[in-house]
This record gives structure tokens, C-alpha cells and sequence, in this order.
């Protein structure tokens, strides 16, 4: 059996701009992805913690401290608007016990800050870690 796991998140990114002419995507810090494990193209689930809205896109790398919403996206949320940001991955049950998410904690700038973790969720402190 496969379960559907978290694989990895960053959490309370703040929007820093929305553009409803590109093409489409969420443009997210590349060094933010990197920590994380989100790949350039992944798909990605995002939750709006200012408006409870809740969709999907795929990140592409934007610029230092950028969370752009693009496309249809860019209406789902307002520049200053904290979202969460994730992936997930199928698990065969065999590989739960050794299944961790990647966790990157954010703060207003979208830098990531130390976060203490309940075993199961981490900050990734290096890209690849």
C-alpha cells in the first residue's frame, strides 16, 4: 500500500507581488526551493492563510525573498497575504518509518528562520540536507 505524505513545505511565505499577465506558475525564492526540495516545474499545493483559499501550480525559481503568484493564481491572493506551500510524495508502507518532510519556516522577508520541530518536521539548515 502507498500513502500520500508531506515532502516538503515552506511555511508562512508572505506574498511579495501577484502578476495576472504571466503566464502562470508561483515564483518562489531559489534558494527557498532548494531548501525545501521543490524542484523548478513541481507541482505545488498552496494554502492562503489570509483568505483560506487553497490551489495548485507549479514553482518555477523567482529572485531573493520572492513568493510572485502568476496567471489565474494571482487573484487567489494579495500582495502581504501568508501562504503555505507544499508537495507531497507517495510512501510505500515500508518506507514510512524513514519518511521526513522537509520543513522550511519563513519570516516576513521570506528568510528562513529556526524552527524547532516535533521530531517529524525539520527546517532542511543547508540546501540538500
Amino acid at each position: 500500500m502507498r500513502h500520500r505524505m508531506l515532502n516538503a513545505k515552506i511555511h508562512r511565505a508572505r506574498v511579495t507581488e501577484a502578476d495576472l499577465d504571466y503566464i502562470g506558475s508561483i515564483s518562489i525564492d531559489a534558494a527557498l526551493l532548494e531548501r525545501a526540495g521543490i524542484h523548478p516545474n513541481e507541482q505545488v499545493a498552496v494554502y492562503n492563510l489570509s483568505n483560506g483559499e487553497r490551489f495548485e501550480t507549479y514553482a518555477i525559481p523567482g529572485e531573493p525573498g520572492q513568493v510572485r503568484l502568476n496567471g489565474a493564481a494571482a487573484r487567489l491572493a494579495q500582495v502581504g497575504d501568508r501562504v503555505i506551500i507544499v508537495t507531497y510524495v507517495d510512501v510505500d508502507a515500508d518506507e514510512l518509518a524513514d519518511h521526513e518532510p522537509r520543513v522550511v519556516v519563513v519570516d516576513e522577508n521570506n528568510q528562513p528562520v529556526p524552527h524547532d520541530g516535533d521530531g517529524r518536521l525539520r527546517v532542511a539548515a543547508e540546501p540538500g540536507t
